[in-house]
């Protein structure tokens, strides 16, 4: 089993159990450290000058962070994470055996959160790249996209009548597609579609919905398809700005027909 097949934690657990972890760490003999096999041919040193903690959520209070294993020589790579008491590779972090995760679920736990995470700050993160997107609260509605038995992407939705950021009071007028991530080795396979037919599926009820701006190329260019295919959802689609009211929307299928998006297809999507 993986560690979203496990059994939730809660977040003092998980910390406490890392804090206990680290401190026999550092109070250990330095000689006789222990090495995690990443393949047959690479294997990390497990010390305390290789573990940093990674906090996972935005404006998290009080914080919690989770403790990433790296290289020696590369402290901005994360190639572990401690959890459940134990070292978990990230590719087995990403992955599932239960056959009930196939397609788009809902996120719920705090294993599929680490995974929302993982996808979004450290797996399509390439070294010489900042990160693809800020941290996401910690109550952002989430749906993770499984295939194979492996997480390749997620959406993110800003709910109608929630608020907009943690020091306002404004609130979006509508529901919003914020965030969508597809990994670079499962693009052009249709999913970015799945998931923005998802979205609109989700709030049939909805007279107008909302893609985050600025759309990117490959965002528009998702949008360009879907709206050929569904003419219903022409008139519903738009681009806004927060909170959403009028002045910030603009008809995505107008734009599109005016030219005034960029397209691309190669799916590294919305921020």
């Amino acid at each position: 089993m993986y560690p979203v097949d496990l059994p939730d934690v809660e977040d003092p657990d998980l910390t406490l159990a890392s804090e206990k972890y680290l401190s026999s760490l550092e109070s250990g003999p330095t000689d006789n450290y222990e090495c995690l096999a990443l393949s047959q041919m690479v294997k990390v040193r497990i010390t305390a000058n290789n573990v940093r903690w990674l906090q996972l959520f935005e404006d998290d209070q009080p914080d919690f962070a989770v403790m990433a294993l790296h290289p020696p020589h590369d402290p901005a790579q994360v190639v572990a994470l401690y959890l459940h008491e134990k070292w978990w590779c990230v590719d087995d972090l990403l992955r599932t055996s239960s056959e009930s995760r196939c397609g788009l679920v809902l996120v719920q736990s705090m294993m599929e959160r680490v995974i929302v995470f993982l996808l979004s700050q450290v797996v399509e993160r390439s070294p010489q790249e900042e990160v693809l997107f800020s941290l996401h609260p910690r109550t952002e509605s989430c749906k993770l996209l499984w295939r194979d038995s492996q997480a390749v992407g997620f959406y993110t939705v800003k709910h109608k009548g929630s608020l907009c950021d943690s020091w306002g009071s404004r609130c979006y007028l509508l529901p919003v597609l914020d965030t969508v991530l597809v990994r670079r080795s499962c693009r052009r396979r249709g999913f970015g579609l799945q998931m923005l037919e998802d979205f609109c599926s989700s709030f049939s009820t909805e007279e107008f919905l909302g893609v985050s701006s600025p759309l990117s190329p490959s965002m528009a260019a998702v949008c360009r398809r879907f709206l050929q295919q569904h003419e219903e959802h022409r008139e519903r689609l738009y681009e806004v700005e927060a909170p959403g009211d009028w002045t910030q929307r603009r008809n995505i299928w107008l734009n599109i027909q005016l030219g005034r998006y960029s397209l691309n297809a190669d799916l590294q999507l919305q921020t």
